[in-house]
């Protein structure tokens, strides 16, 4: 709530939540010292979403977290839903906190006659009233410049390899990019743990057979190295699973794999666990239930993260200074 100073109302910090992952909000609330603003939510017979606050929102500077889990389609809604009732009620700034952005992959038209619906997400939620994005590891970097506001990129990847860093002796690490585009983010993990080696695995496809690997080529020294497997996210984990047997086959020591976003659709979970893989890591921007976790399978917290980022906002202070100026 507000309090005055001198008879200037200081400005008061409101976090509100979606019904997609209340575990994580209420993290994120605890790290700020805030409690989450009670809230009436819920869906009438026709599948239409209804949101209602419980207290006054005028003037605040409201955070508007929800993970974009499956339904992913409901989950949207209902934050477009819960940013117009701010704009309505007439919040002072609104900051929508999406740790994993929906549609991300369409972020480009492969072939025409496809959407862009990255951009159109974008404009949703510009339209809907959010003054400000905040997402954790974007599928890419271009996606910041289809809201036309301030966008906070914020990186898993300190708290991924601080872990494998905390639980593995990087002497003999190798990182490993599932395909080449994703070189340059194991260019990064490479100097996150000490100057590593880095390999990636070379996709070769036959033109008369669309969207089949034909075969894999592990490019980088492997041999009876640690392999640590790097993504943004993993889906159905059909990549993944094959990545981690090639380079079992190619004489890894071990393989660890590790992504911020676990979507684990579908047969994820069987995929994963029957892959070989020694430890698989992933953080918790998406709720990941107990059924689609097994044993080798470690969740982090991004809650400390994403709180630091929505301080520095509040405050008017630098979400890059959070990743030592690299952002």
């Amino acid at each position: 709530m507000s309090t005055k100073t001198g008879g200037i109302p200081k400005k008061s910090l409101m976090l509100f939540s979606g019904r997609a992952h209340p575990e994580l909000a209420e993290e994120v609330a605890k790290h700020l010292n805030v409690e989450i603003t009670p809230q009436a939510a819920y869906d009438f017979a026709n599948g239409e979403t209804f949101v209602r606050f419980e207290e006054s929102v005028r003037g605040c500077d409201a955070f508007v977290i929800q993970s974009h889990a499956a339904p992913i389609n409901q989950w949207v809604m209902e934050q477009l839903i819960m940013v117009d009732a701010l704009k309505r009620a007439s919040a002072k700034r609104i900051t929508v906190i999406m740790p994993f952005y929906p549609y991300a992959r369409q972020d480009k038209k492969h072939k025409g006659r496809e959407p862009i619906s990255a951009r159109l997400i974008a404009d949703l939620f510009k339209t809907a009233g959010a003054d400000r994005i905040m997402s954790v590891d974007l599928h890419t970097a271009q996606i910041m410049g289809f809201f036309d506001g301030p966008v906070d990129h914020l990186f898993a990847q300190t708290l991924l390899s601080g872990y494998v860093k905390e639980h593995y002796s990087s002497g003999n690490i190798t990182v490993v990019s599932p395909d080449a585009g994703r070189t340059k983010l194991a260019e990064k993990w490479a100097n996150d743990l000490g100057g590593v080696p880095i390999a990636f695995i070379h996709k070769t496809r036959d033109p008369l057979r669309p969207n089949e690997v034909v075969a894999n080529r592990v490019v980088g020294e492997v041999k009876d190295r640690l392999c640590v497997v790097i993504d943004d996210m993993v889906d159905t984990g059909g990549t993944i699973a094959k990545a981690v047997s090639q380079l079992l086959d190619e004489g890894a020591a071990d393989v660890v794999m590790a992504a911020t976003h676990g979507v684990l659709s579908g047969p994820a979970r069987d995929r994963l666990s029957g892959c070989g893989a020694k430890e698989i890591v992933f953080t918790n921007t998406l709720p990941i239930p107990d059924e689609k976790r097994f044993p080798g399978m470690t969740v982090l917290s991004i809650a400390p993260l994403l709180a630091r980022a929505i301080r520095e906002v509040f405050e008017d202070g630098s979400v890059t200074s959070l990743f030592d100026g690299d952002a």
